[in-house]
């Protein structure tokens, strides 16, 4: 009650300050705004962040005349193209929101002239309290165009109810998935035990690849282009793509959670807060179902001697406004959302990571106290890569968006195209060993041509 009572003091006075610096530009009950939103959070499930929207505007929304108004949740990729479609003009596009959230990659996009800098409505104090490796990513040309709100990082979730059955038939020990080798040789066993089902999903090929490149010394990305013809490359895709060939890797479109929800995998490589999606009940194909306990693990390691994960998540971008009550208004829900208490409500309902120093002292001082076993078994692991895992932000460059998609698409063609090759030619009665090598050469020779030509 003390913190909250704290928080509301604050922003007063923030409002107040703001009023005696900008007339009567401020927003208030007799001259209220209401700010169009569009974000990511919760586009499948219910938004937790679509419960704090509402919390504050029947609060300090409410008591200064700003209503937070959100017209769109939707997927990270989905908002990059409407938000290009909406600066762009193109016919039939929504107009441009005045607050998203997005990756830094949607400021070029947009148009950094176009953006309110949030330092200028922010004091150093304020300022101070963010962690600055998340703070500093928002940075362009020294203004501050992204304010971190909410991060992620990348685990292994892992169905641990049917791994269990299928562990203790085959003698799989759950040490084999912490490392990439590992995965890959238990998603083919699994593949035979199964009768040819998926084991897992890798929901970003882009990301194993950068992390990859990495544990071996080398970029992944080089002048905006992906770096496939090295021979680090070449380590990772080798194990990568043997798996998915023979059937082991989930190479479809579409998240991961939903097949979980069906059995048609029991595992994925996927964000933190891709926790907000696991289901806690399977159905199978002849309608019964199961509860199930899952488990989250540490991203896989390539190398002994490297352990590393991307951290990610976008931040919180207003649209400058001539009415400045609108940028004052957008401040104060910016303020409000990125206060610690707040913070910390919001991120731990939804597998983020909080923002502040002082959220992540109070996050993990205790994370068995958690009682959700779920997010309490992710904490633990994400408390443990943080304690042993290099965090490493994906590179922005112009193009970053459209490069990561394309990455994307071309792995999963290439390795679809090469796994149909590999079921009829081992149909057929070609010996599947023999098979397999020559399509895993071919396919990454198709994968280069791609980013020779």
């Amino acid at each position: 009650m003390k913190k909250t009572t704290a928080l509301l003091i604050t922003l007063a006075l923030f409002m107040s300050c703001l009023c005696g610096c900008a007339g009567q530009t401020k927003p208030s009950v007799e001259t209220p705004v209401t700010l169009t939103m569009w974000h990511v959070y919760g586009s499948q499930t219910k938004s937790p962040l679509n419960t704090m929207i509402d919390e504050f505007n029947n609060t300090v929304g409410k008591e200064n005349g700003i209503v937070i108004n959100v017209v769109s949740i939707t997927s990270s990729s989905e908002i990059d193209q409407a938000l290009s479609a909406a600066a762009s003009n193109r016919p039939g596009a929504e107009e441009l929101p005045d607050l998203f959230t997005a990756y830094p990659r949607v400021a070029e996009i947009i148009g950094t002239d176009r953006l309110l800098a949030w330092d200028d409505y922010f004091s150093e104090s304020e300022l101070s309290a963010f962690t600055p490796e998340f703070l500093a990513e928002g940075y362009f040309d020294e203004k501050l165009l992204m304010l971190p709100v909410a991060k992620s990082s990348e685990a292994l979730y892992l169905n641990k109810t049917l791994f269990d059955e299928f562990s203790d038939e085959k003698e799989i020990a759950l040490e084999n998935l912490g490392t990439f080798d590992g995965l890959f040789e238990t998603a083919r066993i699994y593949y035979d035990w199964s009768n040819g089902q998926n084991f897992m999903q890798l929901n970003d090929f882009y990301n194993y690849a950068y992390i990859g490149m990495r544990a071996y010394g080398d970029d992944f990305i080089s002048d905006g282009v992906p770096q496939v013809s090295c021979a680090s490359f070449e380590k990772i895709w080798k194990p990568l793509a043997e798996t998915a060939i023979y059937g082991g890797i989930c190479l479809d479109d579409g998240y991961a959670a939903s097949r979980w929800k069906t059995v048609e995998i029991i595992a994925n490589t996927g964000s933190t807060a891709d926790i907000l999606y696991q289901p806690d009940t399977v159905v199978y194909e002849d309608n019964s179902s199961d509860k199930i306990t899952s488990l989250s693990l540490p991203y896989p390691v390539f190398t002994d001697d490297y352990s590393g994960v991307v951290h990610r998540g976008g931040g919180l971008f207003a649209l400058k406004s001539d009415q400045e009550s609108k940028n004052l208004g957008a401040a104060l829900f910016a303020k409000w959302i990125t206060e610690q208490e707040k913070n910390l409500e919001f991120v731990t309902s939804a597998g983020y990571l909080p923002v502040t120093a002082g959220g992540f002292e109070i996050l993990f001082k205790d994370t068995e106290s958690m009682q959700d076993e779920k997010y309490r078994s992710l904490y633990e692991t994400v408390s443990f890569m943080l304690n042993n895992y290099e965090l490493c932000p994906l590179p922005i460059f112009a193009g970053a968006s459209e490069t990561q998609l394309n990455f994307e698409n071309n792995v999963k063609a290439v390795l679809r195209s090469a796994n149909s090759q590999y079921l009829k030619r081992t149909a057929a009665g070609e010996e599947g060993a023999t098979v397999l090598t020559e399509l895993t050469k071919s396919s990454l020779k198709e994968l280069q041509k791609l980013y020779t030509d």
